[in-house]
């Protein structure tokens, strides 16, 4: 019989045996992606000027601006050094190698140097959504509020995206973490989807994925990802939570606003939707004329939708 000091020593190589092997198989699909330019981990230094501006940060990481040597400027998303990075850092590479699409983030290359892990971005002038729709105070100042045809538009891309995301691709991809966080603009504030770390692969047939856990961000969730006897998770997860995000854009606030204590009070969904049922003025910040609120009825009612 093992003593009881070799048993943990013994767990312990099995442990890193298990990691070594999870990294190789993800090696394996880094390098079966060709038309991904591979950095090293001195390159991405240069490129960000040793890290010197930061242009957000989330629980992966950090972002920080860069550019190549032909002067393209470009966002490097460094991952932290935790466990289970692996995993979406392959996720995200695998998935978005698959896709060419003017509404979703273009993958420049990518950097896998022992516990270094970074992937190099087109770089999106305008940041992400979330800027121009929320704001601390509740208000936003004049150069930040976009117009409602933007709006429009904004949201009309993104579906564009999705719908390629779901039905373009050889295999379905479902991203799991539609949010205006993940929303970044472009110069012309044209959308694109970012952010494939939750991301899963699947055949295109496939209407019904099996999953292990829930994903995702709370507040966009569909129901089905986290009560399991309401329905299969499909790619209408995603669906759903455009719909919350939409919704968002419309009412130019999150839908739930954690620091108030009596939510049916606040819930935006709710609250407008009883203002459509009873054909109320819908009352929204910014509307100043006939047309402006036709685009929010109609946002509203997909969202809903």
């Amino acid at each position: 019989m093992l003593s009881f000091r070799k048993k943990p020593m013994i767990r312990r190589i099995m442990g890193l045996i298990k990691q070594e092997s999870e990294h190789y198989d993800g090696e394996m699909k880094i390098e079966g992606l060709i038309s991904l330019k591979r950095y090293t981990y001195k390159d991405i230094k240069r490129m960000t000027n040793s890290f010197e501006e930061k242009l957000g940060q989330g629980g992966y990481g950090c972002v920080y601006k860069g550019k190549l040597r032909d002067s393209q400027l470009v966002a490097v998303k460094l991952l932290k050094k935790l466990t289970g990075d692996a995993e979406e850092f392959f996720n995200e590479v695998a998935s978005i190698s698959r896709t060419s699409h003017v509404n979703v983030v273009n993958l420049l290359g990518f950097c896998l140097e022992g516990s270094k892990r970074a992937l190099v971005y087109e770089f999106m002038p305008n940041g992400s959504l979330e800027k121009f729709i929320f704001s601390r105070s509740n208000t936003l100042e004049v150069d930040q509020q976009l117009s409602w045809d933007t709006l429009y538009q904004i949201s009309l891309g993104i579906a564009h995206g999705l719908e390629y995301l779901h039905r373009g691709c050889n295999t379905r991809i479902l991203h799991f973490d539609i949010k205006p966080h993940n929303i970044l603009l472009d110069a012309n504030y044209c959308p694109k989807i970012s952010d494939f770390g939750l991301a899963k692969i699947c055949p295109r047939e496939e209407s019904i994925v099996s999953m292990l856990g829930a994903r995702g961000t709370t507040g966009y969730i569909a129901p089905e990802l986290i009560i399991r006897n309401i329905g299969g998770v499909s790619h209408k997860s995603d669906v759903y939570s455009y719909g919350m995000m939409v919704l968002e854009m419309v009412g130019r606030r999150k839908n739930i606003e954690v620091m108030v204590d009596r939510t049916s009070e606040i819930y935006f969904p709710h609250w407008v939707h009883r203002r459509l049922e009873l054909q109320e003025e819908l009352g929204l910040h910014g509307i100043t004329n006939e047309e402006e609120e036709g685009i929010a009825k109609k946002m509203i009612i997909i969202a809903l939708w």
